[in-house]
C-alpha cells in the first residue's frame, strides 16, 4: 500500500486512495487553562487544530478559545432507556458513539455557524446553536441521540451496549442523516479506502438528466457533505509510513476530526503538536441533560474546559476513521487538489529516503 493518497480523475470517476485512518452538574468546569498552556511541550512547532494553525508563542488564548468551542459528547446517564425497556447510561460502552457525534456536531457548527465561531459562556449563542445541541440530547426523538444511533447500530449488527468501531458508527451517521430534514447533510462513507466523485454526485435526490450535454448527470444544488474514510494504518499499529501523511489531514480546511483512539477506547482527535495527537475523551459519564423542545439547552457541559488530552501518534490503534466537512463544491474540489498534493509530497519524502 502506497504511503500517502491516490487521486485519479478519469470523467467523473474520481478515486482517492487516501492513506493518511453523579458527577457535579459542571464537572468539567475546572479552572484548566493554565494547566493546559503549562502542559503544552515546550516546542517550536506549531498546533494545529482542525485546519487551523497556532503559535504557541503568540496565539495561547486563541488556541485555547478554538478547543473549547468544540461541542464535547461524553457518557451520560439517568436518561430514559433506550428503546424503552434498555439501558439508561452508555458509560463503558457508548464512548465511540459519542465520538461519532462529535465529529458530525463538527460538520453541523461549520454548516450553520462557520469554522471561525467561538463559544462564549458569558455571552447570548445564536438560535442556531441551541438547535444544533437539541439534535444531539439524549431522548429518543433527537435526530442523533445515543437511542437513535444505538437503535440504528442493530441494523449494522451491533447489540444496544454494545462497542462499535469507526466504520460502524459512520454508517449509523450516514443512515441517521437521511431522517435529518433541518441540516440537509449528505454524509458520505468511503469503501476500501476510496473515494468516488461519480457516488457523491449521485447522493443528491434533485438531479436533472441533460440530453443535450452527453447524458450526464448534474446536480441542481450541493449540498454540505460530510466525507468520512475509515481506513486502516497498519495491523497491529500504525505503520510509521503512514504518519506524516495522517498529520498532513488536521491541517485541511476541511478537517473535521478523526474516530479512533485505543482498542475499546475510543477518542475524537481534532489535531496534533509535534509528535503527539491532540483529542477529546467521552470518558466521563455526567447527568443528562434534560430541556424543552425548542428552548435553550444548559450547555456548560457540553464544552471541555479541561486540558485536553494528548498521545504518541504511535501508540494510536491503526483502525481509524477521517471525517472532513465540505460546505460547497468548492471545498470539494480543493480537497481533492490537497489529496493529490499530500500524495506527492509523501512520495517524494519516500525517494528520498
Amino acid at each position: 500500500m502506497e504511503a500517502g493518497f491516490h487521486c485519479d480523475c478519469v470523467c467523473h470517476n474520481t478515486n482517492v486512495s487516501p492513506i493518511i485512518p453523579v458527577l457535579a452538574k459542571y464537572e468539567n468546569q475546572i479552572n484548566a487553562f493554565s494547566d493546559f498552556l503549562e502542559d503544552l511541550p515546550e516546542v517550536d512547532e506549531p498546533v494545529w487544530i482542525l485546519g487551523a494553525c497556532y503559535d504557541l508563542k503568540t496565539k495561547k488564548s486563541e488556541l485555547l478559545s478554538d478547543v473549547r468551542s468544540r461541542l464535547w459528547f461524553t457518557y451520560r446517564k439517568k436518561f430514559s432507556p433506550i428503546g424503552g425497556t434498555g439501558p439508561s447510561s452508555d458509560a463503558g460502552w457508548g464512548c465511540m458513539l459519542r465520538c461519532g457525534q462529535m465529529i458530525l456536531a463538527q460538520a453541523l457548527v461549520c454548516r450553520h455557524l462557520g469554522r471561525d465561531w467561538r463559544w462564549d459562556p458569558e455571552k447570548r449563542q445564536p438560535k442556531e446553536y441551541h438547535r444544533i445541541l437539541h439534535c444531539f440530547l439524549d431522548k429518543k426523538d433527537s435526530c442523533y441521540s445515543i437511542h437513535q444511533m444505538a437503535q440504528m447500530g442493530v441494523g449494522e449488527g451491533k447489540s444496544v451496549g454494545e462497542w462499535y468501531g469507526p466504520n460502524t458508527v459512520a454508517q449509523v451517521l450516514k443512515k441517521l442523516a437521511l431522517f435529518d430534514d433541518w441540516n440537509t447533510l449528505a454524509v458520505y462513507v468511503s469503501m476500501d479506502n476510496t473515494v468516488v466523485i461519480e457516488d457523491i454526485i449521485l447522493l443528491w435526490p434533485d438531479f436533472i438528466r441533460a440530453e443535450e450535454m452527453n447524458n450526464l448527470l448534474m446536480p441542481l444544488d450541493w449540498r454540505p457533505l460530510l466525507l468520512v474514510i475509515p481506513l486502516r494504518m497498519g495491523i497491529n499499529s500504525i505503520n510509521p509510513v503512514y504518519i506524516q501523511a495522517f498529520k498532513e489531514c488536521f491541517k485541511m480546511p476541511q478537517s473535521c476530526g478523526v474516530l479512533g483512539g485505543k482498542p475499546n477506547l475510543a477518542y475524537y482527535f481534532i489535531g496534533f503538536i509535534d509528535d503527539e495527537l491532540i483529542y477529546l475523551d467521552p470518558h466521563t459519564t455526567q447527568q443528562a441533560v434534560d430541556t424543552e423542545s425548542g428552548s435553550a439547552v444548559d450547555d456548560q457541559s457540553y464544552h471541555c474546559q479541561r486540558t485536553p488530552h494528548r498521545m504518541k501518534i504511535t501508540s494510536l490503534d491503526p483502525s481509524v476513521a477521517l471525517g472532513f466537512f465540505c460546505k460547497s463544491e468548492e471545498d470539494f474540489d480543493s480537497w481533492c487538489d490537497l489529496v493529490q498534493q499530500v500524495r506527492l509530497t509523501c512520495m517524494q519524502n519516500r525517494s528520498r529516503t
